[in-house]
């Protein structure tokens, strides 16, 4: 995919209120698709279906596993903590910016 074509698909999913829950959910703490699931009152095929999104777009990112009675459970962050979309000269431009969280934590 082209840059731009990124760019518009990250721009799409911002937008989008379930991947932004999904995303404003995992800022400050690592969780599992079914606490996120939980958390949001929304389905957990939902949540893997945003999750799967976020991960390719790298806006989420498996911070570590857990394993709980023999699971290998998948812990998610975000890796944005900001984003800023600005127009001008008849473009938009997309400002991505780390989570501090994230960084503070590796």
């Amino acid at each position: 995919l082209s840059e731009y074509d990124i760019t518009q698909r990250i721009m799409e999913s911002l937008v989008n209120a379930c991947h932004r829950s999904v995303l404003f959910s995992v800022l400050e703490i690592a969780k599992d698709a079914p606490k996120i699931a939980e958390e949001l009152n929304i389905s957990l095929s939902a949540v893997y279906k945003t999750l799967g999104k976020l991960e390719e777009l790298s806006l989420v990112e498996i911070e570590r596993f857990d394993f709980i009675e023999g699971k290998k459970i998948k812990l998610y962050k975000s890796r944005i903590g900001r984003a800023e979309i600005t127009l001008e000269n008849n473009d938009a431009t997309l400002h991505l910016f780390p989570n501090k969280s994230a960084i503070d934590t590796n």
